[in-house]
C-alpha cells in the first residue's frame, strides 16, 4: 500500500539545466523517469549557480520547535535566513538570492521547493533549529537528501515533514503521504540521488564552518526530508542548533548566535561557489 501511495505523489526531477526540456515545478513518477532519460548526467557548470533560495523552515501558525525557554524555531530561522541572504547579496550583488519567506508566515512545504524550482535556482538551502526529549543534546547537523542512517536521522525527518499536516489540504497534495510512517520515508529517500554529491559537498563545508565558529558538529547526515525531496538542483536542511537545550536556546535567539551561524552558512557558500566555479583559495575561510 505505501508503496502505491508514494508511487503517486508528485515528483520533481530533471535539472536546472535542461534544454530543450521544460521541467515543471511537480511531476507524476510516470512522467519523472521519462525526464530523466533525457537529462545530461554531467553535473551543471556553476555559471549556473545564478540563484540560491533560502529557506527558513516554518512559520506562520506553525512554530516549529520550541525551548524551554518559549524560543520558537520559525523566529530563529527566520533571522538567520534573512541575515545569511544579506551576506550573499553584499558579495555577490548580481546573484539572485530568494526567500521563501521572508516574514512570519506558513508556506507549504511542496511550495517551498517549487519556489526554487520556478526560479530555476542553482542551490537550495533550508534552514531549521532541533528538539529531543533529552536536554542534553546540543550540535549542528546538515542533511542532504538520502537513506535514514539511524532511528534519530528518521525521527529528525518526521519530525520536519510532519508540517504537511498543518497544511490545508495535504491529503491532496501529498497523495495520502504518512509522516509517522518509516516506511514511507525510506522509499521517498530513494526518489532523488541526481544532486547527491554536490549536496553533501555542500553540507560538509557548511558543518566545517560550523566547527571553525566553535560550534559542536554532529556531521552531515542523509534522511527523507519533503522539502529537498521537492527540489532539481543540489539542497541542504541545515539544523543549527537544538532548542532543546538550555545554553544553545540561548544562543540560537541571541542576535550574536544567530549572525555567527549565518555568516558561517556564508562562508561554505563562498567555498562551494569558488570550488565549482574552479577559481581561487578556499583554504583561508
Amino acid at each position: 500500500m505505501v508503496l502505491k501511495i508514494l508511487k503517486s505523489l508528485p515528483l520533481v526531477v530533471g535539472s536546472l539545466w535542461l534544454a530543450p526540456l521544460a521541467v515543471p515545478s511537480v511531476f507524476t513518477a510516470e512522467n519523472a523517469v521519462s525526464a530523466a532519460r533525457q537529462a545530461p548526467t554531467a553535473l551543471p557548470r556553476e555559471s549556473d549557480l545564478k540563484t540560491v533560495v533560502i529557506d527558513p523552515g516554518h512559520g506562520g501558525h506553525d512554530p516549529g520547535a520550541i525551548g524551554k525557554g518559549g524560543t520558537k524555531e520559525k523566529n530563529v530561522v527566520l533571522a538567520i535566513g534573512l541575515q545569511l541572504a544579506r551576506h550573499i547579496k553584499t558579495a555577490y550583488p548580481e546573484m539572485r538570492v530568494i526567500m521563501t519567506r521572508k516574514s512570519d508566515v506558513f508556506v507549504d512545504l511542496h511550495e517551498r521547493g517549487a519556489i526554487a524550482n520556478r526560479n530555476h535556482a542553482g542551490l537550495f538551502i533550508s534552514i531549521h533549529a532541533n528538539a529531543l526529549t533529552r536536554r542534553d543534546y546540543y550540535g549542528t547537523e546538515t542533511y542532504a537528501m538520502g537513506l535514514h542512517k539511524s532511528e534519530q536521522n528518521l525521527e529528525v525527518a518526521k519530525r520536519e515533514n510532519a508540517v504537511i499536516l498543518k497544511e490545508e489540504n495535504y491529503e491532496q497534495n501529498y497523495k495520502g503521504f504518512d509522516p509517522s510512517s518509516p516506511l514511507a520515508h525510506i522509499m521517498l529517500a530513494n526518489y532523488q540521488n541526481a544532486y547527491l554529491t554536490s549536496s553533501l559537498n555542500f553540507a560538509a563545508k557548511i558543518e566545517k564552518q560550523f566547527t571553525n565558529a566553535d560550534r559542536v558538529s554532529r556531521g552531515v547526515k542523509q534522511a527523507g526530508f519533503i522539502v529537498l525531496w521537492t527540489t532539481a538542483m543540489p539542497a541542504v536542511l541545515v539544523e543549527t542548533g537544538y532548542l532543546s537545550n538550555a545554553a544553545e536556546e540561548r544562543f540560537l535567539r541571541s542576535e550574536e548566535g544567530q549572525e555567527t551561524l549565518a555568516k558561517a552558512i556564508f562562508k561554505a557558500f563562498v567555498q562551494y561557489k569558488k570550488e565549482r566555479d574552479g577559481v581561487g583559495d578556499t583554504a583561508g575561510l
